[in-house]
């Protein structure tokens, strides 16, 4: 726990403090962020106050006294509700605003852990309850160049995998050979663990046609349909290194099973494939100029193009996610659709930009890749970024 950096921020930040809280494991940020074990049950209420200056407050309950001894700071325990109660109270004396894990109207509900009734509690002490979003952003976002490393070489593998995979898809059906969907996301998961990748058992999505319409489609043995020729197929896959601290490589590409795709598919794929490179490049241009950049911004600039094709309806998620050691991280995400991220692009920070148009009963495209920001500003891509679609020679 970085308790001198955590300090710093908060006074950068003009906050008066950071109040964590957990009941029965239900904020997973306050362990990671703390440096606690996730994996012990917690039966009682504990809380860690850091304020901006001054040492840090331990509060937890009688029955689970040792709860915080591996933090820093003077600790207190409390037995009733009203102990609890006037504890906080002298804990957070003299505080105005302090932030926690809770969003406003949870319009940024990955880090909004924090229920209402104990937002409550906290106000009812006189004091302001603000969101942690940014904070969290800066001690669980921001990745090393030893994490970034792991991404690029992560992207190396998966770049390989998936040209492997499309390969596969040719050779099989131009021999007449049956492969199915699940199959093939089969053989995308044997490769991983040859090639010492770790997707947490979340599975590539590997669908044809409409199958891929539902943008989180799961092939199954059951559901699964056989490769043929004069399909649409799109292939999302996601895996990091299988070591402490890897950062996930994400991306989605879409080729047809044919030389001569329907054209309603080839335009769907320039426009989302537009629609990608838009939102990159506004993210470009807002760092070369030195100008802040917010997460609902790129989103808004990517969404414009595939509204201004006739296509918005279709595009039916935010435009891409934080990335770190989970694929869904808890930076900024690209998102003024689903929520309204507005938090700050930030250097260290890596994200998926991933436009998609889906015709339900039709076909369904998306385009991603994986972006990051150097320490020195400049937006970076990690392996190919697909301009074409795949062509198979049958």
């Amino acid at each position: 726990m970085e308790l001198e950096r955590i300090q710093a921020e908060l006074k950068k930040a003009e906050l008066d403090g950071w109040l964590f809280y957990d009941f029965h494991n239900r904020d997973a940020i306050a362990y990671r962020v703390l440096g606690l074990d996730f994996g012990k049950f917690t039966s009682r209420r504990w809380w860690y106050y850091i304020p901006a200056e001054g040492e840090a407050q331990k509060l937890a309950h009688k029955v689970e006294p040792r709860k915080l001894d591996g933090l820093p700071g003077t600790k207190t325990l409390y037995l009733s509700w009203k102990e609890l109660h006037e504890s906080l109270g002298r804990m957070l004396s003299g505080a105005k605003r302090v932030a926690m894990q809770y969003s406003p109207e949870a319009s940024i509900p990955y880090v909004s852990t924090v229920d209402g009734g104990t937002v409550d509690l906290i106000r009812a002490q006189g004091v302001e309850v603000v969101s942690s979003a940014d904070l969290v952003q800066t001690f669980e976002a921001i990745i090393d160049e030893a994490g970034y490393q792991s991404h690029v070489e992560a992207g190396e593998k998966m770049q390989r995998i998936k040209n492997e995979a499309f390969a596969k898809v040719e050779a099989m059906v131009k021999a007449g050979e049956q492969l199915t969907e699940y199959e093939l996301q089969q053989f995308i998961v044997a490769r991983y663990e040859e090639e010492g990748l770790d997707c947490m058992k979340e599975f590539p999505i590997v669908g044809v046609d409409d199958h891929p319409a539902d943008p989180h489609f799961e092939p199954t043995p059951e559901n699964s349909r056989v490769l043929a020729p004069g399909q649409c197929l799109l292939i999302d896959l996601w895996a990091k290194l299988a070591k402490p601290g890897s950062i996930f490589y994400d991306i989605t590409w879409c080729g047809y099973l044919g030389k001569n795709p329907p054209e309603e598919y080839v335009k769907i794929f320039g426009v989302v494939r537009d629609a990608r490179q838009a939102a990159l490049a506004f993210v470009r241009q807002r760092f070369a100029n030195g100008e802040d950049c917010f997460g609902y911004e790129v989103d808004d600039a990517c969404r414009k193009v595939v509204d201004e094709a006739g296509y918005g309806e279709f595009f039916i998620h935010r435009t891409g996610h934080s990335i770190g050691e989970e694929v869904h991280g808890n930076g900024v995400h690209i998102d003024n659709l689903e929520t309204r991220d507005e938090r700050r692009l930030v250097p260290g920070i890596c994200f998926s930009l991933e436009p998609g148009i889906y015709l339900p009963g039709k076909m369904a495209v998306r385009s991603e890749i994986d972006v990051f920001i150097t320490s020195a500003g400049e937006v970076v891509v990690a392996g190919a970024e697909q301009q074409d679609l795949i062509l198979m020679d049958f």
